[in-house]
């Protein structure tokens, strides 16, 4: 693709995500980075998550927010004290343009490798142009990654002494991933779950259904994405959307000096896959009475 056709699409793209997203004014919110726990931080907006993880070569970001937000997750990894070409390796949870958008921005300015999912990576590769993506028509494009290195399912990414391992939970997007490390502080190590998005949403008016008997795998792989969240050993969990899972809330209270620390929970997971399973459930009894509106 021609120069001057990269910056026109990323101008539409741009257009269409601010059009699309204007109800959720918090996505773009500033919000000041800080530690979660050990070598993880937050460096996203008051409504979309970046994770950062530091290691003893470098770091690792997992996801990217909005295309417009890629100078605000820059600053806020500088803001820690971070170099911006330390960014080695950027992973994504799903290829949605408010998680997935700015990470050819970033990635072209740290140079960083990007590592996703295989159909994730497509996705990704396609700017969001993704036909079997549940809200294929709804969800905004966004500048294309020019390049993503797969991982498998169950393997494992490594960035000097990090290693973090690649779950695919297909359901809210085919390319679905979550992702789990273990994060130390003070010889106490813990389980950090980012899970992804369990919530299931379709375009209006496209036609796809979770339920459609010609493909019966689309159920059967989101119960099962379900089932791996609720089992993984799991102290902390974040999610893309930070309000899905009460993580700023828990962070407040953290920082208000409630103890125990209200960010330690190994029950989240359960209780984050539960509502994901409800969410399911209702959207199955929307289709089955002819109702394909997300719930």
């Amino acid at each position: 693709m021609k120069p001057l056709r990269h910056a026109l699409f990323g101008c539409l793209a741009l257009v269409a995500v601010a059009s699309a997203h204007a109800d959720h004014p918090e996505w773009t919110r500033p919000r000041k980075p800080f530690r979660i726990y050990g070598n993880t931080y937050y460096v996203g907006t008051e409504g979309l998550s970046a994770i950062l993880l530091k290691s003893a070569d470098g770091l690792v970001l997992i996801d990217g927010t909005l295309p417009e937000n890629a100078a605000q997750v820059e600053a806020n990894i500088r803001t820690l004290g971070f170099q911006l070409k330390d960014v080695k390796l950027i992973l994504n949870t799903h290829a949605h343009a408010d998680h997935g958008g700015a990470i050819a921005a970033i990635a072209r300015d740290s140079g960083a490798r990007v590592v996703a999912s295989a159909v994730g990576a497509r996705e990704l590769m396609l700017g969001g142009h993704y036909p079997d993506d549940p809200q294929f028509g709804e969800a905004p494009e966004y500048p294309p990654v020019p390049h993503v290195d797969v991982v498998a399912d169950n393997g494992v990414v490594r960035l000097g002494d990090v290693v973090v391992t690649a779950h695919y939970t297909p359901g809210h997007t085919p390319g679905s991933t979550s992702w789990t490390w273990e994060s130390c502080e003070n010889d106490r190590c813990l389980h950090m779950v980012y899970a992804d998005s369990l919530g299931a949403f379709t375009a209006d008016g496209s036609g796809y259904r979770y339920s459609d008997p010609a493909h019966p795998e689309r159920v059967a792989d989101y119960r099962r994405s379900i089932a791996m969240v609720a089992a993984l050993p799991c102290d902390i969990l974040m999610s893309p959307h930070p309000g899905q899972s009460d993580f700023l809330e828990r962070v407040a209270r953290r920082d208000a000096g409630e103890k125990p620390n209200p960010l330690i929970d190994t029950g989240a997971c359960r209780a984050y896959a539960a509502e994901g399973s409800r969410m399911l459930d209702a959207k199955l009894a929307k289709e089955q009475a002819g109702q394909g509106a997300a719930p």
